[in-house]
This record gives C-alpha cells, sequence and structure tokens, in this order.
C-alpha cells in the first residue's frame, strides 16, 4: 500500500476507519480530507496511536498518517456510546423515570443535549456521571416568535442521523409540535408508520421530514424493527405505551445494543426475548 491524498465525497464512518488503518502501514504519508470525526473515529485513532502509529489531526474532518513498518500491541479502553447514552435519556424520560447512567464521556453529549432541550428533556451531569430526573416537562420549546421548531443532523459535531428515530419517537412524548428533516440516511422516516400504528400523530411530508405532534397516547402493537435505531425507537415506544408490542426483526437492534433486553430488565421493564 502507498500513501496518497484522499478526499471522501461523504465523511463516511466506516470508510475514514479503514483508510486510516490501512494508512498506518502503508509507505509513505496518506492526508484524507473531508474524513467523519465521530467519537468512535477518534477512539480508533487514539488506539492506533497507542500502537504505534503516526495520526496527526485526531478529531478533525484532516487527518495526516504516516505509514511506519509495524504496529505494537496495546491496552485501550472502548469510550461509551454516545448514541447508547441518548437513547437510554430518552427511555427515562419519556417513561418518567429516575435515571443515573455512569462511565459516560460527557464531552460527546453537547450536541444531543441542546437537541433534547428542544422536546424539553433535561439531564444533569456529575462528573462522568449523568442523572435524568422523572420530573421532566417534556414540552417543546418554541423558536423565536413562537415558530415551530426543528431538529435536523448533519456530520459530527451536529445532531447524529443515528440519534433521529430517538428524537421521533420522544417528540411523539412531548407537548408540542415540531419538525425533524433527515439529511443524510435515505430511508430513515420509513419507521414511523409503526409510530402512527401505535397511535402517533405524525404527517410524512416527504422520505426526508416528518412533523410529530404531542403528546399522543401509544398502543401497543406488532411491529418490525427495519433497522438498529429504528428498532431502539419502537422499544422505547413499546416501553411507554399501553398493552404488549412484539417487535420483529431484532437481529438488527443487536447490531447496535448489547445485551439491551437484560439492561432493560435490570430497570424494571417488562420485557423478553422469545423464539419464533
Amino acid at each position: 500500500l502507498q500513501g496518497t491524498r484522499l478526499f471522501l465525497d461523504e465523511a463516511s464512518v466506516t470508510a475514514t476507519e479503514n483508510i486510516i488503518t490501512a494508512a498506518s502501514l502503508a509507505k509513505g504519508t496518506t492526508f484524507l480530507q473531508n474524513a467523519a470525526c465521530e467519537p468512535h473515529v477518534a477512539n480508533l485513532t487514539k488506539m492506533l496511536i497507542s500502537m504505534g502509529a503516526k495520526i496527526s489531526g485526531r478529531g478533525t474532518h484532516l487527518l495526516e498518517i504516516q505509514g511506519t513498518d509495524r504496529l505494537s500491541g496495546t491496552e485501550h479502553t472502548i469510550g461509551s456510546d454516545y448514541l447508547e447514552v441518548g437513547s437510554f435519556i430518552s427511555l427515562a424520560a419519556v417513561t418518567n423515570s429516575d435515571l443515573w447512567l455512569e462511565n459516560v464521556n460527557t464531552d460527546d453529549l453537547i450536541v444531543t443535549e441542546s437537541t433534547f432541550r428542544k422536546l424539553g428533556i433535561k439531564f444533569e451531569y456529575h462528573q462522568n456521571k449523568i442523572h435524568v430526573p422523572s420530573d421532566q416537562k417534556l414540552e417543546i420549546v418554541p423558536d423565536l416568535s413562537g415558530a415551530i421548531p426543528k431538529i435536523d443532523d448533519g456530520p459530527w459535531p451536529m445532531f447524529p442521523t443515528d440519534m433521529m428515530s430517538i428524537a421521533i419517537v420522544t417528540a411523539t412524548q412531548a407537548k408540542g409540535t415540531i419538525l425533524l428533516f433527515e439529511k443524510m440516511y435515505d430511508g430513515r422516516m420509513f419507521f414511523v408508520d409503526h409510530l402512527m400504528s401505535m397511535g402517533a400523530q405524525i404527517v410524512l411530508c416527504d422520505p426526508h421530514r416528518v412533523v410529530v405532534v404531542g403528546p399522543s397516547q401509544l398502543f401497543g402493537t406488532r411491529v418490525q424493527s427495519p433497522d438498529i435505531r429504528a428498532g431502539m425507537a419502537l422499544i422505547i415506544a413499546a416501553l411507554c405505551a399501553r398493552g404488549i408490542t412484539t417487535i420483529y426483526n431484532i437481529k438488527q437492534i443487536d447490531r447496535g445494543y448489547e445485551n439491551l433486553e437484560i439492561k432493560l430488565q435490570k430497570l424494571g421493564a417488562n420485557i423478553r426475548r422469545i423464539q419464533e
């Protein structure tokens, strides 16, 4: 492999991770522009550096990787998953639950906090812990002059596309009207029909925009998980709904959430995995 100059037409996480890993052992220097800089990319970069890789620009959209002959072993601790943390914050808020989350990298939650604030969610930082109080108002905050607010996503450090499904289900339990605009992931909005079948008041404007009017009483039904984050959103909806919800295709959810039902059972959720 030979180092070169690369420009990504999309700031792809997986592409960035593969390139920096390969470039670490390539001959010469690789310059990577428009690199993804999500926390998990920076975490991988940190590990490679501890193994002897020569990488500068960690956590930015411009990386310089000087190839080296070999990498050594290392010890590395994987950081907290800001997407899982955000999912549990939403879950606590819509179920009116008091929740503590430990070992959290709070620096990764700045944009999540500001976005959730639009939905009326508030949480507190205690060093590497987060406390979600049970007394959430869950009232959508209007924009200036009383305009309907908007939540939209973008490449990091903007609001992550993987949190959009979580934001939508949260909005169904908040008082008011809000527009959610998905700009990055085709098909993200196509799970909202499941929420609508559960009783959510949602208008699908087009494949990338929905208007949510809340709060809505949700009711249990049979739904199918189309992707990781939509699956987690459906679990959150099920836990604040009346009745029983059966969610199929949960292998999608398992891709992003480890031992999820066990964690939820420890929190008191009435949830179990069943075999078809």
